[in-house]
């Protein structure tokens, strides 16, 4: 892997060159970047002598008049070059300028034109690490998508003791393996439109008809899809789980919500999974004020909910769409008849009164019924390998 070292002007910056050293054993290939501040600590020849190249320490090279015009552009081609931006130390000004975007230096300057993954390993004094303008700037930053290495407890160079200081060099190296993982960008160029989670049908002012779905399979889709390289327009129903970095998410509450938000989204779309719980019914009215309990009994009128897959099914063109099931019985049977009824290119059934649970469960297993005919069954694992496993069938289909 061919590493961009980042090393940004903190007492930690020496620490910095053992962390090259590592990268290197691990056989990577590093090229070292620093800032100003950092030169103040550490000589960009100590790099320089690890690395085995020439350290980048500012956007215009006063090497020759010469290299102006490719100095000028070096922060692009670095940016294509490299697979993987390392952070280390990352000081609270170089984690503000990437959370807003400016770009004064090489390093922060390159940050903007770089498209890989990226790790941060903060250091900093305790207080300056628990501010809330640098909370606010690693929320961000790790709504993008990248992976920060909190740093460890322990003495700092000012004298008090708290969080601040560079994890361990082993630590970081382990994240910027795991970080350099990513899967083939297979659905670059894709559109995925992701529905998840549950409806609320309201009832009245407090109470609603609703489900037990987590929206974990949704989710878990979205994140797969997005790591593909694909875009992810996630509408979601009421869940507590966090949306991955990088979806557009619409947040709805009832079944009709769902249908208006999935038509307005449909246009850019070239895969649709159709993931959500939808309620099928719904209080044919909605109290104004709350019912009170009297003791009497009561009966609640229903109605039905728009079939919102079945809409799709007549109106998806070249799209491919894939429907779920949640079965308590005859799964095969079920699954078929949906994908049939619904004009589906898969339907993914859960069988959902079984031994294992799979409401708000983080594992799965799922039957897939294909428009090919074919029944694949998919081994209880992580919903996000079941994910993994369902785009791949999809990309099949669209073969």
């Amino acid at each position: 892997m061919r590493i961009v070292l980042g090393i940004s002007g903190g007492i930690a910056a020496y620490k910095a060159a053992e962390l090259a050293r590592l990268l290197i054993r691990n056989g990577h290939e590093v090229q070292a970047v620093m800032t100003r501040a950092a030169e103040e600590f550490v000589r960009p020849l100590t790099f320089a002598s690890l690395t085995g190249r020439k350290v980048i320490t500012d956007i215009f090279s006063s090497a020759s008049p010469d290299a102006t015009l490719s100095s000028a552009v070096e922060h692009i081609g670095v940016a294509q070059e490299h697979d993987l931006l390392l952070v280390a130390p990352a000081t609270a000004n170089t984690l503000a300028k990437f959370a807003h975007g400016m770009a004064d230096d090489f390093l922060s300057t390159m940050y903007l034109a770089f498209r890989g993954p990226v790790v941060l390993a903060p250091a900093m004094n305790n207080n300056m690490w628990e501010h809330p303008a640098t909370r606010a700037n690693l929320e961000i930053l790790k709504q993008r998508g990248h992976l920060v290495v909190d740093p460890d407890d322990g003495f700092l160079a000012c004298g008090t003791y708290g969080p601040g200081r560079l994890a361990e060099n082993e630590k970081i190296v382990a994240a910027v393996e795991r970080a350099g993982l990513r899967p083939a960008q297979d659905f670059a160029g894709e559109t995925v439109l992701i529905t998840a989670g549950p409806t609320q049908e309201p009832l009245d002012p407090v109470r609603y008809l609703t489900n037990r779905s987590s929206g974990k399979m949704g989710y878990a889709i979205a994140a797969a899809a997005l790591e593909r390289g694909a875009r992810v327009i996630l509408v979601s129903g009421p869940v507590n789980i966090v949306a991955p970095a990088g979806a557009s998410v619409i947040r709805i509450r009832t079944a009709r919500e769902m249908r208006d938000a999935v038509f307005a989204n449909l246009e850019p779309a070239t895969v649709i999974v159709k993931c959500a719980a939808v309620a099928d019914f719904r209080p044919a009215s909605e109290a104004a004020q709350k019912i009170k309990k009297t003791g009497a009994s009561v009966s609640l009128e229903l109605e039905p909910t728009a079939d919102i897959l079945a809409e799709l099914g007549q109106k998806r063109g070249s799209r491919v769409l894939v429907g779920f099931a949640a079965e308590t019985e005859n799964l095969a049977h079920y699954a078929r008849l949906k994908l049939e009824t619904k004009k589906c290119d898969m339907v993914v059934a859960n069988l959902v009164s079984g031994e294992e649970p799979v409401f708000d469960s983080d594992s799965n297993e799922v039957l897939l019924a294909l428009r090919t005919g074919e029944l694949a069954p998919l081994a209880r694992a992580s919903k996000r390998e079941i994910a993994g496993q369902i785009l791949d069938h999809i990309l099949k289909l669209k073969r």
